[in-house]
């Protein structure tokens, strides 16, 4: 891998700088005989997808050679750091795979029988097994469990919550002594203070979060992946769910707030991080449509480009543009702070140090 030159204005401190890649690496030293890839433009720290199934499509599960195309077109728009949020099949071989953006494994979805996407998750006989559960995949993952919070009961025809409080508290608490965190699908409201109050770490969608929760998330650090191009969804599921119409009104009444409780988040203090829910519903490769989602929503354009970018990476643990850092880092030829649609039109996408134009 010969070594690289780039000089440009670096975010998010938004300095003219000079770096050089060598073995793959970012340096702030010159590297004798580095061949000038780029000379101006925006250097910013490869794009973060924080809720995002490359494994997933339209009807379920799909092949592992079907999840190494959508890892590349996500790839492809930047993309270059995924945070999977529950897959059914094994990523671990496109993990190892230099060319696909870094996958953060979550492991399985847990869920009841019933409660969830016919064959997506580990379905638990009785919610007691939850916590045990919960060990078994904060061992096997990355550092994160993903459960599933709520979702429709039929006997009740509405969405309900799926665990019991102490459950949920005992649960939580085995994972943080693994030293996994733990994050949960949510739409509704009911779900919610059982959630919070057993020390979740990270609410997907949050769609009925209340102002009082979204200073409660604030203050105990909780983040929110709103998911805002997959909550588009929603009519479509109501229209589809008139034998539940309490279900569908609902899920009506959540897509109609959405924007207004993620502009109460981002007033609140919460952290709020971009995830398109790319697989079923959405397809990959979208992630500046969240970004400018996130934007319309009421976080500014930096505040919704750091959500998907230098910011998600820090709560990742993965860092930006620094000296020794992995080389993963998009070249534009215009600011996107000041205008979005530059995100759709990379110069330059580097992973690892090597060029993907």
């Amino acid at each position: 891998m010969s070594a690289l030159h780039l000089s440009g204005t670096v975010l998010p401190d938004g300095e003219p700088r000079e770096l050089w890649i060598d073995r793959g690496r970012i340096s702030s030293e010159p590297v004798p005989g580095a061949e000038t890839l780029s000379a101006g433009g925006f250097l910013v720290p490869g794009l973060v997808d924080a809720h995002c199934h490359p494994g997933i499509g339209p009807k379920g599960a799909v092949p592992q050679s079907a999840a190494v195309e959508q890892a590349l077109t996500d790839r492809a728009a930047g993309t270059l750091l995924i945070r999977d949020c529950g897959l059914p099949i094994d990523v671990r071989p496109l993990q190892s795979r230099a060319d696909l953006p870094t996958i953060i494994r979550c492991g399985r979805h847990l869920a009841l029988p019933k409660r969830y996407l016919p064959g997506y998750a580990i379905e638990l006989d009785d919610p007691a097994l939850l916590p045990d559960a919960v060990a078994e995949q904060a061992r096997d993952g990355d550092g994160w469990v993903k459960l599933v919070g709520d979702w429709i009961d039929r006997a009740e025809g509405d969405l309900a919550p799926l665990w019991p409080d102490d459950v949920l508290a005992e649960a939580i608490r085995v994972a943080h002594e693994l030293g996994a965190r733990v994050t949960a699908h949510v739409f509704g409201e009911a779900a919610l203070p059982g959630l919070i109050e057993a020390g979740i770490d990270c609410l997907e969608h949050g769609t009925a979060l209340s102002s009082d929760q979204l200073a409660e998330l604030a203050r105990r650090d909780v983040a929110l992946v709103p998911t805002l191009i997959n909550i588009e969804n929603f009519p479509g599921i109501a229209d589809k769910a008139a034998k539940y119409p309490t279900y569908a009104a609902h899920m009506r009444a959540l897509h109609a707030g959405v924007g207004d409780m993620v502009s109460a988040a981002v007033e609140a203090g919460v952290r709020v991080f971009a995830g398109t829910d790319a697989g079923g519903m959405v397809e990959h490769g979208l992630i500046a449509d969240e970004i400018e989602a996130l934007h319309g929503a009421g976080m500014s354009r930096t505040q919704a480009l750091a959500s998907a970018s230098w910011a998600a990476r820090e709560w990742l643990g993965h860092p930006g543009i620094e000296h020794g850092a992995p080389a993963d880092l998009i070249v534009y030829p215009a600011d996107p702070r000041d205008d979005l649609a530059v995100l759709r039109h990379p110069k330059h996408i580097l992973l690892g140090g090597t060029v993907f134009d």
